[in-house]
């Protein structure tokens, strides 16, 4: 029978996924919740997302008019960057949309998602969802959480030592192919949501491989008709390698050897398992806009639902909190952050070289 499916719009809007947590006034989270709550920081900025996405939709519009105006020839593939780039802010609009950032309606938050997702991405909105939301609950959590599961990389030695024949190589040096393993992820999130289609509820399932599928004829349909057919399959790779390489870059930072709870040790609360797991990037507007506003993880996590420009105010709150309670809060440059994350994947592959 197909699973009924949890979606990131479905967690709380103070940010405890877990409502079985006690949230009472003296833990340490609470004093920090009503100091970002009473500074109006959880209310939503629909304005602010509207201007947002339809500057991306033109963004996408103008790329899509060059490259038909460019035509059949190879300088066509200098299109593949700036359309990549705007495919990750589409990303970024649909991981946001899901986490009800733009809007408390589940139907506007789920149309939104599947526009930006399924359609203009051709990335199954449900899968993505079921996967981060369990993410969100227990980052970091060897057996919660599905982004260190055991996949092409590894993210424990215990996991390493499991590993035989080209998978074993693979974690020996996982670390140095680690960026250009993301140059695939961009086709892997098409296939990840045809997998991932089975499990949705039938009438789920039809509208989301509809979609998906109507993505890949319009995709085509534009490059078959701008370029002639070597050309389009040398351009889709290009920018399928450039989509996978910058949301890979925007995500690999957040997470990646920071602590891992242990399984069988005490269980932690919701500050710190969010703040301890989460590392910051540091940065100005540039930093923000390449990153989706993802390098304020720990804010993030903390309050799932806050808006992507609040994430900058609510900071200097967290890390003020974070310092009153004698609670360590990671933040890096962007440089020391892909270092560290690699630091890590390359010492889990330590006992097999």
């Amino acid at each position: 029978m197909p699973q009924a499916v949890t979606t990131v719009a479905q967690l709380p809007r103070d940010g405890v996924e877990n409502p079985g947590r006690p949230t009472a006034s003296g833990s340490d989270f609470a004093p920090l919740l009503r100091t970002v709550k009473g500074q109006g920081l959880l209310e939503r900025r629909t304005g602010w997302y509207t201007l947002g996405i339809a500057a991306n939709l033109a963004a996408l519009a103008g790329v899509v008019t060059a490259m038909v105006f460019v035509g059949d020839t190879w300088w066509n593939l200098l299109s593949a960057l700036p359309l990549a780039l705007w495919w990750t802010r589409t990303a970024f609009v649909s991981h946001d949309a899901g986490h009800s950032q733009i809007t408390g309606g589940r139907t506007a938050a789920r149309t939104i998602g599947l526009l930006h997702a399924n359609v203009l991405l051709g990335m199954n909105e449900a899968w993505w969802n079921d996967k981060h939301v369990r993410h969100h609950a227990n980052p970091n959590h060897i057996d919660k959480d599905p982004d260190v599961g055991v996949g092409a990389l590894v993210w424990t030695q215990k996991q390493a030592a499991q590993r035989e024949g080209f998978a074993r190589w693979l974690t020996r040096n996982q670390a140095r192919l680690f960026f250009p393993m993301l140059l695939l992820e961009g086709i892997a999130l098409k296939i990840y949501g045809f997998q991932y289609l089975r499990r949705q509820p039938l009438r789920e399932r039809l509208l989301s491989g509809f979609l998906l599928v109507a993505h890949i004829g319009l995709y085509a349909t534009l490059l078959l008709t701008v370029m002639s057919p070597g050309k389009a399959v040398v351009f889709a790779l290009v920018h399928h390698a450039l989509f996978g390489l910058h949301l890979g870059m925007a995500f690999a930072p957040n997470h990646k050897g920071m602590e891992m709870p242990d399984p069988d040790g005490d269980r932690w609360g919701h500050l710190q398992r969010q703040v301890l797991t989460s590392r910051n990037v540091r940065g100005a507007v540039l930093t923000d806009w390449f990153l989706g506003g993802l390098n304020y993880q720990i804010e993030h996590h903390l309050f799932p639902s806050m808006p992507r420009p609040h994430l900058r105010l609510a900071q200097p709150l967290v890390k003020a909190h974070c310092a009153e309670i004698g609670m360590p809060y990671t933040e890096t440059g962007l440089i020391e952050s892909y270092r560290q994350a690699l630091r890590h994947m390359h010492d889990v592959g330590e006992p097999l070289r």
